[in-house]
């Protein structure tokens, strides 16, 4: 199983700092969202392309995580020479995660 089997995901983003909230669809899900998707698993998950440091703070009463994820952007809107320098394909990445 997929987590995009179990929740969605919405990104942001702010300089070179980007934000991933996951959302589980039914809230009897989030119990295995919390166990099984830690800050260490998303860094992990996104190897080199996150640079730095990964927060993740739980909001258990929405069935959702939000990961707050430093030093993402390639320097961010204004410095990156990526393609998605907004990240907001990093959300949708993220739901490619097995569990």
């Amino acid at each position: 199983m997929k987590l995009w089997d179990i929740a969605h995901a919405r990104t942001g983003d702010k300089g070179n700092i980007s934000n991933i909230s996951l959302i589980v669809h039914d809230l009897r899900d989030f119990a295995l969202i919390e166990e099984k998707v830690t800050a260490e698993a998303v860094k992990n998950w996104y190897q080199d392309l996150v640079k730095g440091q990964v927060i993740r703070y739980e909001l258990p009463q929405l069935g959702a995580l939000n990961f707050v994820m430093y030093d993402a952007l390639g320097g961010g809107v204004t410095s990156s020479t990526a393609l998605d320098k907004h990240g907001k394909t990093l959300g949708a990445y993220l739901l490619e995660m097995p569990l």
